[in-house]
């Protein structure tokens, strides 16, 4: 049999990659997985009764953009927390399903040759299959210390840039928890209408910090009188309403790119169905729940600076709910750890791709501070003991 060319110099994926990598390695204690970005903080109590209200709704084909309550619920929200006025949006079956197919819709088949697609390095994998499944050429972007740990693509070589149809950027971070400046969106804005191709901002970490709300893209280009289809914004209520079971989140730009992105989803999409689209409206409308979620994390944020504040090199997190903390070999670490304490972490050259200068993260361990507090205080602990005593 035949298979696509374009896929099959893939590396494992990074959860089954670890799996192979601990396989047959005794814990060394209770095990305490701190290795996805899996909220398990509860969620708001009013969910279960939202969707029994609504269950007539399974009997219904969901409208693939979304319910108008839905649509009015993440444009409210939007307006309020980026100063939008009547944003253009569409609702997705999980980010990562838009995150791919907007690559689908929007990425031209020509850019001065063959296209580019900028993706930071570390990245959330999808960006790099959504550039191969569009035949572009993924350039990936170290986001290292020296960079402030986001990717500077104004460094970009003309032969790059002039290529470049599409640019993913994350903010807050993943895996670092660094937030992008106004000064950072201004300069990439103003690049990538030097250049002409669109911003791919995925903003999924968005609600959870430690003090001031980060600044969005769209704040900074509405400001700036930048064209909204400029930018392409995503986010989700996986991180935000610790509901990453209901598949619930968005995509936002200007009315050109949501049709092309809504003429692709009616051949190929897969819409939430209307009981969870229901309690996905609610959601967006209600920010209680996201603050006593958010107060949680402050309470772990505080946690992680007491145990690994003294530690060489630890970054006390902006926001987002991951710790990048440094190891002199992330995967050497993460089987010492393992074996050693039952702690179970995810090596950083597993998120991101080797290039000129090595893998950058190759020296480093993604720690996930989604478990309890009291699991998560023995298993800051266990690895503080284990790794940096």
């Amino acid at each position: 049999m035949m298979y696509p060319e374009r896929f099959s110099n893939l590396p494992d994926y990074a959860f089954p990659r670890l799996r192979t990598l601990l396989n047959g390695i005794q814990p060394g204690g209770d095990p305490v997985v701190m290795t996805i970005g899996e909220p398990t903080h509860p969620f708001p109590q009013w969910v279960g009764e939202e969707l029994s209200a609504n269950l007539a709704g399974f009997n219904r084909y969901p409208p693939n953009p979304g319910s108008d309550e839905l649509l009015s619920a993440i444009t409210g929200w939007i307006s309020r927390r980026y100063g939008v006025p009547e944003p253009a949006a569409m609702a997705l079956n999980g980010t990562r399903e838009g995150l791919y197919n907007a690559a689908m819709a929007l990425c031209p088949e020509d850019k001065n040759g063959r296209p580019v697609v900028l993706t930071p390095n570390p990245f959330y994998q999808v960006y790099m299959v959504a550039a191969l499944s569009v035949a572009a050429e993924p350039v990936f972007v170290d986001a290292t210390a020296e960079t402030g740990f986001l990717p500077d693509y104004t460094a970009l070589p003309d032969d790059i840039l002039n290529r470049t149809a599409i640019a993913y950027i994350c903010s807050p971070a993943n895996p670092q928890g660094v937030v992008a400046s106004r000064d950072y969106w201004r300069d990439l804005l103003a690049l990538a209408e030097r250049y002409d191709f669109r911003i791919f901002a995925d903003e999924c970490y968005s609600e959870i910090y430690r003090d001031d709300a980060p600044v969005g893209i769209l704040t900074v280009a509405h400001e700036m009188g930048a064209d909204p289809e400029r930018v392409v914004l995503f986010n989700s209520l996986s991180k935000r309403s610790n509901l990453p079971g209901l598949r619930s989140g968005f995509v936002a730009s200007g009315p050109g790119a949501i049709a092309q992105m809504q003429q692709l989803r009616n051949y190929a999409g897969a819409p939430l169905p209307l009981p969870l689209q229901a309690v996905a409206a609610r959601a967006w409308s209600d920010e209680a729940h996201v603050e006593a979620n958010r107060a949680l994390y402050h309470a772990k944020y505080a946690l992680a600076d007491e145990i690994l504040g003294d530690v060489p090199g630890y970054m006390s997190p902006v926001a987002g709910f991951f710790l990048w903390l440094p190891a002199e070999d992330g995967e050497a670490a993460t089987v010492r750890l393992w074996r050693e304490t039952g702690v179970k972490v995810l090596p950083g050259s597993y998120l991101a791709q080797d290039g000129a200068a090595g893998n950058p993260g190759h020296g480093y361990i993604r720690v996930a501070l989604v478990a309890a507090q009291d699991d998560t205080r023995r298993g800051l602990t266990a690895l503080r003991d284990s790794l940096y005593a």
